[in-house]
């Protein structure tokens, strides 16, 4: 797969929205940007099954220019699509070591089961061990390991990330590992930081998609300047959770 494209529709009053399609590429970051109940879930629960026009929006999904058939639907959004949703939790009780095997022999992959767990361990502070209980694990622990495992396991080509930045993680390792399997990465996000990281943003308004920005050199600069401010964040909220004196 190289691409998504996503056909204009209606927003929330039964209006034409305004813009002929969008193409979303493989490789590439884009954050959905917009105010509470502004259409941002919506948005990707239209990418996430594959409308034909038969969503509230209207709008159509299409994989490589191409329109699927409800079987190619079903198959894809199975195998092609994965979400990190906010609350993630696990219910099997088997270890961490147990869960990445097992998914990778679904998958039919190499488990990597100690770059899983050290990538996990990158993406958030509360270490995850390979004997870890899986329904033990937070819920920061919990994404970490999911993403860690989205990233180097499952092959699925799309990601859809909710709000990653109210998940207590690393948010700018999460998403840099995504991106760097090659995968499309959607982040719906009210964080300025994580959406100036993406290569485009979507604004959504009323249901409908408003406008596609492309990040400007000027908007790099505040990405640059957005980035120092959380690396000092970080460290503040590690010096806190050590119990050391933040001055």
């Amino acid at each position: 797969m190289k691409s998504i494209t996503v056909m204009a529709g209606t927003d929330k009053h039964g209006r034409a929205e305004n813009f002929g399609s969008i193409e979303l590429e493989m490789g590439k970051m884009y954050a959905i940007v917009g105010n509470t109940g502004s259409g941002k879930s919506r948005f990707v629960k239209d990418i996430e099954q594959l409308c034909v026009g038969d969503s509230p929006t209207r709008r159509k999904v299409l994989v490589d220019g191409k329109e699927l058939d409800y079987a190619e639907r079903s198959a894809f959004e199975r195998s092609s699509i994965a979400h990190l949703g906010q609350n993630m939790r696990f219910v099997l009780d088997v270890t961490v070591e147990q869960f990445v095997a097992m998914h990778a022999r679904c998958r039919g992959k190499e488990a990597r089961i100690d770059d899983v767990v050290a990538l996990a361990n990158e993406i958030t502070p509360e270490r995850v061990l390979k004997e870890s209980k899986l329904n033990l694990l937070s819920g920061g622990q919990s994404r970490a390991l999911m993403t860690a495992d989205v990233a180097l396991v499952c092959d699925s080509p799309v990601v859809l990330v909710d709000e990653i930045e109210n998940a207590g993680i690393d948010k700018a390792v999460a998403l840099s590992a995504l991106c760097g399997a090659e995968k499309l990465v959607l982040a719906v996000t009210h964080d300025p930081h994580t959406a100036l990281m993406a290569h485009e943003r979507i604004v959504m308004k009323e249901g409908s998609v408003a406008c596609v920005r492309a990040r400007s050199p000027r908007e790099r600069e505040a990405y640059r300047a957005l980035d120092e401010q959380y690396r000092r964040q970080r460290a503040l909220q590690r010096a806190l959770r050590e119990g050391e004196e933040v001055a």
